[in-house]
């Protein structure tokens, strides 16, 4: 039996590439996504699409309600997505969302006796958010081997980062060399119902910037 590994599947451009490099590596993929009460679902529309492309093992969308929190221009209403590129924490990131995520995809690895978690963070082009930096995963690695009957048994789920050192024309290059089709994913964090992109969100920027330093031709759906 091969290698398993749980993959952090949004329906973007870092995810996608992501599992596209898993299963280069011979992982055999478990897919999990999250309907969270994000404001659009286009993006989740996509990880499906995605799945299914990739012939992974099991694609599972887990629902969650982090409305009830909110706190996010991505889960309440009343908080604009920012379309200028501004310092700090931006209003995009959605508090806890990535340990809340990886600790689901933790319980995941556990029943399925998965050797490895993939999360598509980067500390380079990770537009400020706090839980994308490596000693954030350091510590999550470590918390996720104290807390678990693997990890406790001595049979440790590992934190796979690919993306963690790369910026995003790296990032598009990689995945453009495993073969990974950018039309499919939705990296907008205001797109429409057809999975269109605004074209001026901080994540629509990064990827226009990527796509331009990779020298690879951008596939994105722009509304308008």
């Amino acid at each position: 039996m091969g290698k398993k590994a749980v993959v952090l599947l949004s329906g973007g451009l870092d995810s996608t590439t992501v599992l596209a490099k898993a299963k280069a590596d011979g992982f055999e993929v478990y897919a999990l996504s999250f309907d969270y009460g994000q404001k659009h679902n286009s993006e989740l529309d996509a990880a499906r699409q995605i799945a299914k492309a990739a012939g992974v093992v099991e694609h599972k969308v887990v629902p969650m309600d982090l409305r009830s929190i909110g706190g996010s221009a991505l889960t309440d209403d009343s908080i604009e997505v920012p379309e200028e590129e501004s310092e700090g924490i931006p209003a995009t990131y959605v508090p806890a969302r990535n340990t809340v995520f990886l600790s689901v995809a933790l319980g995941w690895a556990e029943v399925i006796d998965a050797d490895a978690i993939c999360i598509g963070v980067s500390a380079v082009d990770y537009s400020g958010y706090p839980d994308c930096r490596p000693e954030y995963i350091a510590a999550f690695e470590i918390l996720a081997n104290l807390a678990t009957k693997r990890g406790v048994e001595g049979n440790p789920v590992k934190i796979i980062t690919p993306l963690i050192d790369l910026t995003k024309a790296q990032t598009v290059q990689l995945g453009d060399s495993l073969g990974v089709d950018y039309k499919m994913t939705v990296s907008c964090y205001q797109a429409d119902d057809l999975g269109q992109a605004c074209g001026v969100c901080d994540s629509c920027r990064l990827r226009k910037r990527g796509f331009a330093d990779a020298k690879v031709a951008d596939p994105t759906r722009y509304a308008g």
